[in-house]
Protein backbone atom coordinates (compact mmCIF):
# COMPACT_ATOMS: atom_id res chain seq x y z
CA UNK A 1 0.00 0.00 0.00
CA UNK A 2 2.99 2.34 0.81
CA UNK A 3 4.25 1.59 -2.67
CA UNK A 4 0.98 2.79 -4.17
CA UNK A 5 0.43 5.58 -2.51
CA UNK A 6 4.29 6.67 -3.38
CA UNK A 7 3.69 6.11 -6.95
CA UNK A 8 0.75 8.21 -6.99
CA UNK A 9 2.35 11.31 -5.27
CA UNK A 10 5.60 11.00 -7.69
CA UNK A 11 3.26 10.97 -10.86
CA UNK A 12 1.34 13.75 -9.34
CA UNK A 13 4.40 16.20 -8.26
CA UNK A 14 7.03 17.72 -9.96
CA UNK A 15 9.31 17.17 -7.61
CA UNK A 16 8.67 13.74 -7.40
CA UNK A 17 12.40 12.93 -5.36
CA UNK A 18 10.95 14.56 -2.72
CA UNK A 19 7.78 12.79 -2.10
CA UNK A 20 8.17 10.33 1.70
CA UNK A 21 5.90 7.91 2.74
CA UNK A 22 6.41 6.82 6.00
CA UNK A 23 3.81 3.62 7.27
CA UNK A 24 2.61 3.09 11.05
CA UNK A 25 1.03 -0.16 11.88
CA UNK A 26 -1.43 -0.67 15.14
CA UNK A 27 -2.89 -3.96 14.66
CA UNK A 28 -5.21 -4.19 11.81
CA UNK A 29 -4.78 0.41 11.48
CA UNK A 30 -2.43 1.12 8.93
CA UNK A 31 -1.85 5.26 8.99
CA UNK A 32 0.72 6.55 5.89
CA UNK A 33 1.73 9.55 6.50
CA UNK A 34 2.62 11.74 2.77
CA UNK A 35 5.19 14.15 2.92
CA UNK A 36 5.93 16.45 -0.65
CA UNK A 37 7.52 19.48 -1.22
CA UNK A 38 5.66 22.53 0.47
CA UNK A 39 5.43 23.87 -3.45
CA UNK A 40 3.57 20.29 -4.55
CA UNK A 41 1.15 20.31 -2.15
CA UNK A 42 -1.88 21.85 -3.76
CA UNK A 43 -1.04 19.67 -6.36
CA UNK A 44 -1.31 16.43 -4.14
CA UNK A 45 -4.38 17.76 -2.15
CA UNK A 46 -6.09 18.97 -5.48
CA UNK A 47 -9.38 21.84 -5.89
CA UNK A 48 -11.32 20.96 -3.17
CA UNK A 49 -9.52 17.98 -1.47
CA UNK A 50 -10.72 15.92 -4.65
CA UNK A 51 -6.77 14.05 -5.10
CA UNK A 52 -6.01 13.92 -2.13
CA UNK A 53 -10.13 12.10 -1.26
CA UNK A 54 -9.18 9.67 -4.23
CA UNK A 55 -5.94 8.56 -3.06
CA UNK A 56 -7.71 8.00 0.22
CA UNK A 57 -10.44 6.05 -1.46
CA UNK A 58 -7.91 3.60 -3.70
CA UNK A 59 -5.94 2.90 -0.20
CA UNK A 60 -9.02 1.93 1.51
CA UNK A 61 -9.56 -0.53 -1.20
CA UNK A 62 -6.05 -1.87 -1.30
CA UNK A 63 -6.57 -2.29 2.26
CA UNK A 64 -9.81 -4.02 2.40
CA UNK A 65 -7.83 -6.85 -0.07
CA UNK A 66 -5.37 -7.35 2.57
CA UNK A 67 -8.36 -7.39 5.60
CA UNK A 68 -6.92 -4.17 7.37
CA UNK A 69 -7.91 -0.60 7.88
CA UNK A 70 -5.94 2.64 6.14
CA UNK A 71 -5.80 6.04 6.86
CA UNK A 72 -3.85 8.78 4.21
CA UNK A 73 -2.54 11.54 6.49
CA UNK A 74 -0.93 14.52 4.36
CA UNK A 75 1.48 16.28 6.36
Amino acid sequence: MKELIEYIAKSISEKPDAVKVTEETEGELVTLTLEVDPEDKGSIIGKGGRVAQAMRTVLRVAAIKKGVRANLDIA
